[in-house]
């Protein structure tokens, strides 16, 4: 039980000093519905706590998203967002955009050949097994897709 705790403990502290590297994430998943009808579900508190956290929250004073997941809380800003084509929220520590990567992107795109819309997501992780990170957004992406019936 020591060599855990202290596994743990030396893993929050290279985590909390940004000593760990993030991982760049990068998926596509193509859906069956119009970018109109996306877009809510990727920028809106009440679109994300549908299929992505188990809730999101707004602070209205600072301008933040609070995005609640498996009991654990994260702090948000939007960074830029186009009306029905993308949004980037960039995470905060201590109120304050962190120095490494730390930002979730998504993305609505139309295949030039099919006219099919996809889904493009970019975020950095501190996971070191990138085919976890596709699971994970495979996972939530067959949640929203089950949601908005495509």
């Amino acid at each position: 039980m020591f060599l855990v705790l202290d596994f743990y403990y030396i893993f929050n502290i290279l985590k909390k000093n940004h000593l760990m590297s993030k991982q760049k994430f990068v998926g596509e998943y193509p859906i069956n519905a119009s970018r109109k009808m996306l877009f809510p579900y990727l920028s809106t508190a009440s679109g994300l706590c549908e299929w992505f956290a188990d809730d999101v929250n707004i602070n209205n004073i600072n301008k933040t998203l609070i995005f609640i997941v498996d009991g654990e809380e994260r702090i948000a800003r939007i960074d830029s967002v186009k009306k029905n084509r993308h949004v980037k929220f960039s995470f905060l520590e201590d109120g304050e955009v962190k120095k490494d990567h730390d930002y979730l992107e998504f993305r609505l795109e139309i295949n030039e050949l099919t006219q099919s819309v996809f889904i493009r997501i970019v975020e950095y992780t501190e996971t070191d097994d990138l085919e976890e990170s596709f699971q994970i957004w495979d996972n939530l992406l067959s949640q929203l897709k089950e949601i908005i019936g495509a």
